[in-house]
């Protein structure tokens, strides 16, 4: 495994392997790898000549009173992890690097990014896109691998790479899960374990809604209102917002007559979680 910290480099690196007409697989992450991550690795291998995968903590997707410096980091940890699951090229470079002083562009995604996640964390996918759109200049990669669990994200990206004409393919890939459903985060290491057990309550909700579906309920503030009724007897979670919407517009969608999503996002203590499921209603 190549681990490179500058992006003329990894730029060369990566030209060489093209020249060879390899097929590139990228994961871009924050790093403190889990097996959500691990599992893009895997599946990037299978489907792609070279893998890779970059950690870089971005600072433009935080908030000014987000968890930017406390973001869980496990360098050493990464690379082992990395190297287990096969990458061929950890790109790891420092902010300074990606955002030189004087930098000045940014991507920003209309309405898409305006709702769900993009109402409570104002900016956040502005940078998210920024840092895709400078990473995929970066990488080149013929396919890209996001998971599902940051729904909004991936949707975000499909949307930035088809409106600016990025020739990269990209795979929004299953939501791993924990034994009780639990979406796996970076950032459940915050959770006590009262809160940890709390959290159970999202899953637990989404397939509620699930359920509901399939048993013919369109209505969607009822199932909003039974989701919340799960979630609000769990006293340590406070929800952020809770939506049914379009997969691909992310409109709310009030009657489900379509394919839709069902994301929520919630507070633990001062953790923020998120987590969806994809629900196409029977005729």
């Amino acid at each position: 495994m190549q681990v490179i910290e500058k992006i003329k480099d990894v730029s060369n690196f990566i030209k060489e392997l093209k020249a060879q007409k390899k097929t590139v697989g990228f994961v871009p992450t924050m790093g403190f790898l889990h097996e959500g991550h691990l599992s893009l690795m895997r599946y990037a291998k299978k489907v792609t000549d070279v893998v890779v995968v970059s950690i870089f903590v971005n600072p433009t997707q935080f908030g000014p009173k987000e968890d930017f410096n406390a973001y869980p980091r496990d360098m050493e940890g990464d690379k082992g992890k990395c190297l287990e699951a096969g990458v061929d090229i950890l790109f790891i470079p420092s902010a300074s690097e990606i955002y030189p002083e004087g930098y000045l562009t940014y991507v920003n995604v209309e309405k898409i990014a305006d709702v769900m996640c993009g109402a409570s964390r104002a900016g956040h996918f502005k940078g998210v896109a920024t840092i895709v759109a400078k990473l995929f200049n970066i990488v080149k990669p013929d396919k890209a691998f996001f998971g599902q669990k940051d729904y909004q994200q991936a949707v975000v990206i499909k949307r930035m790479a088809a409106d600016l004409n990025m020739d990269v393919d990209i795979e929004a890939l299953p939501t791993v899960r924990e034994p009780d459903g639990l979406a796996i985060s970076s950032r459940n290491s915050y959770l006590s374990g009262a809160e940890r057990a709390a959290a159970a309550c999202l899953y637990m909700s989404l397939k509620l809604a699930e359920d509901r579906i399939g048993k013919g309920e369109k209505n969607s503030a009822k199932i909003i209102e039974a989701m919340q009724h799960i979630i609000q007897a769990e006293k340590l979670v406070k929800i952020d917002y809770i939506a049914i919407a379009d997969t691909e517009t992310l409109e709310e969608v009030k009657t489900i007559d379509r394919k839709v999503v069902i994301a929520l996002a919630v507070w633990i203590g001062k953790t923020r979680l998120i987590d969806n499921v994809i629900v196409n209603p029977s005729p």
